[in-house]
């Protein structure tokens, strides 16, 4: 059991993990970690080193020299760096988020990528942390105090994806999230919550009754105040 409260938040892209977990971080006074920045910076680690997108062995042989850091603190944003370069909005490009995909369905990778956030979650001095991505209620965090599949319609997650991303159109960015389930659905149950996780369908809800949802809910499951 983690000595402090780890909250665990899955989903499928768009659903609003990123802003709802740390907004709820924010409200709760946890550190907030964006599990989704290291594959995204590591899929621009590998593009930077011309590495083969469809070769997996030169995708592995890339992972000995990513050097990850990430901001936890949440009111500073998540700010990212590789080899010491901040790359915080380069990440979120379109060019990156094509890459992804390639990248986090080599089981290595998600290998690397699970001890990476599993020594970040342990790192924090805060009464707990926020951990969200795919597979953290499952794979990453199965003992978290806290675990929640952060759900929402195929077409209000579509929207709110058009909104985040910058440079391309609203059907590039709908064609690009239906791809990016399409190949993640293959590698991780992302839309059925495991046994012990509790759904939040944000749906029919704005922003700040998502996290209102999401904080009640760990006010309700955990000793905080």
């Amino acid at each position: 059991m983690h000595r402090h409260v780890v909250v665990a938040v899955d989903g499928p892209a768009g659903s609003g993990k990123s802003s709802v977990s740390r907004a709820s971080a924010v409200a709760l006074g946890f550190d907030y970690q964006d599990t989704g920045a290291a594959y995204r910076a590591f899929a621009l680690h590998a593009l930077d080193g011309d590495v083969d997108l469809d070769d997996a062995e030169a995708i592995i042989a890339a992972l000995p020299s990513f050097r990850y850091a990430i901001e936890i603190d949440p009111a500073r944003a998540s700010s990212v760096t590789v080899d010491g370069r901040d790359v915080t909005d380069e990440i979120r490009t379109p060019r990156v988020t094509t890459a992804v995909s390639h990248v986090a369905k080599v089981p290595e990778v998600r290998r690397f990528m699970v001890d990476l956030f599993r020594r970040i979650i342990a790192s924090t001095d805060r009464p707990g942390i926020v951990t969200e991505g795919r597979d953290i209620t499952t794979v990453v965090a199965p003992d978290a105090q806290v675990r929640i599949l952060l759900t929402a319609s195929e077409a209000a997650r579509m929207a709110r994806r058009s909104a985040e991303v910058t440079g391309q159109s609203a059907e590039e960015t709908a064609r690009q999230l239906s791809t990016r389930d399409r190949l993640d659905s293959k590698v991780v149950d992302f839309m059925t919550a495991a046994p012990g996780v509790s759904t939040v369908d944000s749906t029919s809800l704005d922003f700040d009754q998502t996290v209102q949802a999401v904080v009640e809910l760990v006010r309700a499951s955990t000793p905080i105040s």
